[in-house]
């Protein structure tokens, strides 16, 4: 994994959930509505954590390698390579805790794939300006807010408050990359989840 890293396109696209590759929305309906058995009642069962920590993981590399794309990719002006990183260096940040609670649990992490990969699925060979890189950096931050909100309910409860302070970084990022894109405020409240 590079620690040079910064890009902002992706985050979303792809999850890996023990293993397997799950998109953002397909994160959100596993933890939100309880389908593949996972659920606030199962929430005491750490292998359930490991496998709902263990997607929010996957979901961290793809940021870290989406904000690498972005920031490698030629597209950007400095100060927004700059903000990337910034912003990469969080999901580096997210990682490592993550990491670390799957470990605590007992649980294997799952592992970064190559960036060959993470291009492919949020499919940066159509970006062609900074706006482009921007766009796919807001979508995939927003879902990655409404990701994190998602996994409060199907979390044990000794993981609520890193989910809420993660989707809070989520939404930070998400409200920057609007703002540069000149979007306008949302008018109704509960923006996310």
């Amino acid at each position: 994994m590079s620690d040079n890293a910064i890009p902002m396109p992706s985050r979303r696209a792809l999850l890996g959930a023990t293993g397997r590759t799950l998109s953002v929305s397909a994160l959100a309906m596993v933890t939100g509505s309880g389908i593949a058995g996972i659920s606030s009642a199962h929430a005491a069962d750490p292998s359930q954590d490991v496998d709902i920590l263990n997607a929010a993981i996957a979901l961290e590399y793809e940021g870290i390698a989406a904000y690498q794309i972005a920031a490698t990719s030629g597209l950007l002006q400095p100060a927004v390579v700059e903000i990337g990183v910034t912003f990469q260096g969080h999901h580096k940040g997210h990682r490592d805790i993550l990491v670390k609670a799957v470990e605590t649990l007992g649980g294997t992490p799952v592992t970064e794939k190559p960036l060959e990969e993470y291009a492919a699925g949020l499919n940066v060979a159509s970006l062609r300006n900074q706006e482009d890189v921007l766009r796919l950096a807001l979508r995939l931050e927003q879902g990655a807010a409404n990701a994190y909100l998602g996994l409060i309910p199907s979390l044990g409860v000794n993981f609520h408050q890193v989910a809420g302070q993660m989707a809070g970084d989520e939404a930070f990022h998400a409200a920057i990359l609007a703002n540069a894109l000149g979007e306008p405020i949302p008018k109704a409240a509960l923006i996310f989840g």
